[in-house]
């Protein structure tokens, strides 16, 4: 297995994600190699700098960065040797397994869909990421942000999605799928979302639950999987990262609490494409980037998107 990193991505990129990259890589066993894509002067410093054998890692020396401020499409098309297009270059041969960068989120969707392309039969690949539970689970939510707008056919199959995550990811046997509405109703909702629900109500694909209701996010009778659109994920996911700031911010912390810390998670896989491709938040230090780089292994280990691509 080979996981390749993109040390030029993110705010704090490269001290931070390097620093990230040794602590991941203490989690790895025999046969699985952590490849370094970026400066190479600058990676070479900081491991010196750290004390770290730079031949504990594979490293693929890159010569331009796509910056937090450029242009998605743009840069990606005119920056070659950037350690992003680099990067979905070798997923796209088969020399990386999967892939993870805390960088341009615009250009790792760009290279998503230029290179490694969506799985046929996807309407539209989306962002999937975790929600604690207090009952100690995990469930997942998409869309957190990659569309905004949705027809029912694509809830439907972010359902499906979420449900083949849910099975080869967080090994849940028959996973429960919610719609999240204004209401438990069947009636209630937006025309979409109403027509959303007669499609999950009659799939045979998927244990759908019914409509989730957001006062029961992260509570012990949420279903394994949420679905919603890109636009009402992302004010989700936006909001509990905002709850758990000002909780720490008020001294307040517990075991549960602290599951809301983005750093914990790591980053968001994107699913529906032909690879396994992992997102990290532009803030992302140390501590998540070991998460990001370790959740991008668990994907590559599920094979989720060749499971993926065989459901579908």
């Amino acid at each position: 297995m080979k996981i390749g990193l993109d040390v030029m991505g993110g705010d704090f990129a490269p001290d931070a994600i390097i620093e990230g990259a040794v602590d991941s890589i203490r989690h790895f066993n025999n046969g699985e190699t952590l490849v370094l894509l970026g400066d190479e002067s600058s990676i070479m410093r900081k491991l010196g700098e750290m004390n770290v054998d730079p031949s504990g890692f594979e490293i693929v020396p890159t010569s331009q960065v796509i910056e937090m401020g450029d242009h998605p499409a743009k840069a990606y098309s005119q920056k070659k040797d950037s350690s992003i297009e680099v990067g979905y270059n070798m997923l796209m041969e088969g020399s990386l397994d999967g892939f993870c960068s805390a960088g341009n989120t615009g250009a790792m969707l760009v290279g998503a869909s230029y290179t490694v392309k969506g799985i046929p039969g996807v309407f539209r690949p989306a962002l999937a990421t975790l929600l604690p539970c207090i009952d100690g689970r995990d469930s997942i939510i998409l869309d957190v942000g990659l569309n905004p707008d949705c027809k029912p056919e694509v809830l439907l199959q972010y359902g499906i999605l979420g449900s083949l995550y849910a099975k080869f990811v967080l090994k849940r046997e028959n996973p429960t799928v919610g719609l999240l509405n204004i209401g438990e109703e069947e009636t209630k909702g937006t025309p979409v979302v109403k027509a959303a629900y007669e499609l999950m109500k009659e799939h045979p694909g998927i244990n759908f639950r019914g409509n989730v209701e957001g006062n029961s996010l992260f509570h012990e009778k949420v279903t394994d999987v949420v679905v919603c659109d890109g636009f009402v994920g992302n004010i989700v996911l936006k909001q509990a990262e905002s709850l758990y700031f000002l909780l720490r911010k008020r001294n307040i912390s517990d075991p549960f609490i602290d599951r809301f810390n983005y750093e914990n998670i790591g980053g968001t896989p994107i699913v529906g494409i032909n690879a396994n491709v992992v997102i990290g938040h532009g803030i992302s230090k140390r501590k998540a980037i070991m998460n990001m780089v370790l959740q991008t292994k668990a994907v590559v280990s599920a094979n989720l998107a060749r499971k993926i691509l065989e459901a579908i």
